[in-house]
C-alpha cells in the first residue's frame, strides 16, 4: 500500500512490479489486493497499462484500514470479548466483574486502534520517521501516555 501510496495520481501499477520490489510472493500479493478492494482501499484497472491503484488520497487511509481490510480485527482479545446475549462472562469463562485485568486490556486495545488509525499511507510515505524511537525519552512519554 505505501509503494501504490507513493506513486498517487501516477496511474496503475502493475502487481509484478509491486511484487518484485517489495520482495513479496505475487499470488500472495494478488490475494491482500482482492481483500483491499473488496474494502474499497484500491482500485483495479485491466489492459495493457493496467494494475492497481489507491482509491482515496494516502491521506485518506490509515494503517488501521488496511490491517482491518487483510487481518479483521486489530487487536482480538478473547477476554474483552463477551459471550451470547447477555452473558455476564468472557468468551473465556470469566465473569466480566472478577477480571482484575479487563481494563488493562481494553485500554491496550483502544490505544493500538487510536494509533493504527492515526498513521496514513501519506504519514508512512514522509521521508522522517514517526517517532524517534532511538531516543529512551520519547520512548518512555509514548509508554507513560499509555499508562494514563
Amino acid at each position: 500500500m505505501v509503494r501504490l501510496a507513493r506513486r498517487f495520481g501516477d496511474g496503475p501499477i502493475p502487481l509484478s512490479q509491486v511484487a518484485e520490489r517489495e520482495k513479496i510472493s505475487l499470488d500472495f500479493l494478488e490475494q491482500l489486493m482482492l481483500q483491499l478492494r473488496r474494502q474499497g482501499l484500491v482500485r483495479s484497472a485491466r489492459g495493457v497499462h493496467g494494475g492497481y491503484r489507491l482509491a482515496q488520497p494516502p491521506s485518506a487511509i490509515s494503517v488501521g484500514d488496511v490491517m482491518r481490510a487483510v487481518e479483521g480485527p486489530m487487536v482480538n482479545m478473547p477476554c474483552l470479548d463477551r459471550g451470547e446475549g447477555d452473558d455476564p462472562c468472557c468468551t473465556m469463562g470469566m465473569h466480566v466483574a472478577d477480571c482484575a485485568t479487563r481494563d488493562v486490556w481494553a485500554l491496550l486495545q483502544e490505544k493500538i486502534t487510536q494509533t493504527l488509525d492515526g498513521v496514513t499511507l501519506a504519514d508512512l510515505c514522509q521521508d522522517q520517521p514517526l517517532m524517534p524511537l532511538h531516543q529512551p525519552a520519547a520512548l518512555l512519554r509514548e509508554l507513560s501516555l499509555l499508562a494514563q
